[in-house]
């Protein structure tokens, strides 16, 4: 039985829940991380040293950073249409993705620790105004793509940029603050809820 580790609230983990969900693939889910066993424990250290969730176990295999075992799950089972075989339209998938792992992920996460978290080290009003004009930003990116007219990230289909994209998007209707208008990311983010996927990812709330 695959084993998923990583708390279900994590934005990380998430994705991979959904993952399995649109391939339709039976796993079993431990939880580690805030609030539940430590991911400094020598056991976990051992399967990821960065002390990071999620991580993957199928059979002897073990695999971390979720935005890869996600790429590895629709390899293994031969999900082309949520990641396609050919280049181009692979790469339009994995430009998506990185660049919400790189960009879009670094640029909420003042605002998302001091307005979500309430972090006592997140509380200087610059560097949240900062932080929040940067996801607005970076939103506003999105915002411009989906206004092209596709429904999907990568185009007329649902792939596993949707998946992470969408995870983003959630976060970013969810943390308290002024939101500027991005009809196209709106009616995306409708999109995508409405997917049974989507619904078993998220069903425990985001910490």
């Amino acid at each position: 039985m695959l084993k998923i580790l990583g708390r279900a609230s994590s934005i990380n983990v998430r994705k991979v829940l959904w993952t399995c969900a649109e391939i339709g693939v039976p796993f079993e889910r431990e939880d580690w991380g805030a609030g539940l066993r430590s991911t400094a424990e020598p056991e976990f250290l051992a399967l990821n040293p960065n002390a990071m969730v999620p991580v993957l176990r199928d059979a002897d295999f073990v695999l971390w950073e979720s935005n890869t075992i996600c790429r590895y799950l629709c390899g293994r089972h031969e999900r082309a249409d949520l990641l396609p075989a050919a280049a181009r339209p692979r790469a339009e998938v994995e430009k998506w993705m990185d660049w919400q792992a790189g960009e879009l992920n670094n640029s909420w996460k003042y605002a998302f620790m001091a307005l979500v978290r309430n972090s006592p080290q997140h509380r200087n009003a610059a560097e949240l105004d900062a932080g929040i004009a940067g996801w607005s930003r970076n939103m506003g990116i999105l915002e411009r793509h989906l206004q092209g007219g596709a429904p999907f990230a990568a185009g007329v289909d649902f792939t596993l940029a949707d998946v992470v994209l969408g995870l983003s998007v959630q976060r970013w209707f969810a943390t308290p603050l002024q939101h500027p208008d991005y009809p196209a990311v709106a009616a995306y983010y409708e999109r995508l809820s409405a997917r049974p996927g989507f619904t078993a990812a998220t069903a425990c709330p985001e910490q």
